[in-house]
């Protein structure tokens, strides 16, 4: 550690330098993280916040659309109700509409149908919650920062379907990055279907729902899919439904993954060309007796130093940065479990780096300080 800090000191300019671009990594992987954890929450809050284990859907549907493909009869609820583990199973509806207020606010909706009183209808923080009487709405909180209230009459375009929002959710609750509303399921079962206010509805448009939800511990699947004739998904794996997370997702985590390597990299470089430069250094070290493993120890721990002050300097800034940032209408939010996994994997990555760019210590011949390449 000796030598470390002193060669920190002298040459504090170039370590300077060094760190400074990778802290300017480290920023970017603080505003990534909060990104990827914001389009997250934006994409699949709603989701997040139901009381489910799984979903059924209809058998063989894509699960990169099963929300907006799947469609399953009403009574497969009771084929999952009687699988074994099975705590609870409910009726399930989602559908995407547009909205337009009496005071002409125009506002996009993803309409959650459930039956009221079953273990998916949420219980409201503001207002009340469901009670089954037609043209009810239980929106996000969310939508009501964006100017819906309890009171506001939604009118569904271009059905005319009109919703008076009853009560409020707390949090946000949000689905392919739109707001989160709640209506009985037979509402969502005549919006899905089209049916225009005043006129007759068939009977048929009840029997179907987007999927069973299930609640359970330890429920095999693949025995209730083949009873009730469905394809079952996960909480975590319905996700992947939602429009466009996959795509985000996987996008964000190329960048990051790429970040990476470029830390490694840039860090390998660096330590490569300070390991040459003081190639005479290192050799009047071994000359006067210093092993290879101390040496190596010591250029490992310049190098930890380095990384680990700069990726905090870098992780306080990105945090400021994206405070800022979280105040504004961008999908953002900064958790500590991300970024700390995002710092870690930074300087452990750094360290690879430099791992392999100090190993040229390790040929370093001694005869060199004492002029035996001459």
């Amino acid at each position: 550690m000796f030598l470390a800090l002193r060669e920190l000191s002298f040459a504090r300019g170039r370590f300077a330098l060094m760190g400074s671009v990778v802290a300017l990594i480290a920023i970017l992987m603080v505003l990534l993280s909060g990104l990827s954890v914001g389009l997250v929450n934006d994409g699949v809050s709603g989701l997040k916040k139901l009381p489910v284990t799984s979903f059924a859907f209809q058998k063989d549907v894509a699960t990169d659309s099963a929300f907006s493909r799947s469609l399953v009869p009403i009574s497969d609820v009771e084929t999952w109700k009687e699988q074994p583990g099975v705590e609870a199973a409910a009726p399930f509806g989602n559908t995407l509409v547009n909205g337009r207020t009496e005071k002409g606010l125009e506002i996009d909706l993803a309409l959650f149908g459930v039956e009221p009183g079953s273990f998916v209808d949420p219980k409201a923080a503001k207002g009340e919650s469901l009670s089954g009487a037609p043209g009810e709405i239980v929106i996000s909180e969310t939508a009501e920062e964006n100017g819906l209230k309890i009171g506001d009459v939604v009118t569904v375009e271009p059905l005319g379907t009109q919703l008076r929002v009853v009560g409020v959710l707390d949090g946000q609750s949000t689905f392919g990055h739109v707001d989160v509303a709640y209506v009985p399921l037979k509402t969502w079962q005549e919006i899905r279907a089209g049916a225009r206010p005043g006129e007759p509805v068939p009977p048929r448009v009840y029997e179907d729902i987007t999927a069973v939800a299930v609640k359970g511990k330890d429920v095999n699947l693949a025995a209730g899919d083949a009873a009730a004739d469905t394809t079952s998904l996960t909480l975590d794996e319905s996700f992947g439904a939602s429009p466009g997370y996959t795509a985000e997702t996987s996008t964000l985590s190329l960048i990051q993954a790429f970040l990476y390597a470029i830390s490694a990299l840039v860090v390998g470089a660096f330590f490569t060309v300070w390991t040459i430069q003081r190639r005479q250094e290192i050799a009047v070290m071994r000359a006067m007796g210093a092993s290879t493993g101390y040496l190596l120890r010591d250029s490992l721990a310049q190098s930890f130093i380095l990384l680990l002050v700069s990726a905090l300097v870098g992780i306080g800034i990105g945090v400021g940065i994206g405070a800022a940032i979280g105040s504004t209408p961008m999908p953002f939010a900064l958790e500590a479990g991300s970024v700390a996994v995002a710092g870690t994997l930074l300087v452990l990555f750094g360290m690879i780096g430099a791992a392999v760019a100090v190993l040229r210590i390790t040929r370093v011949d001694p005869l060199t300080a004492l002029g035996g390449n001459r």
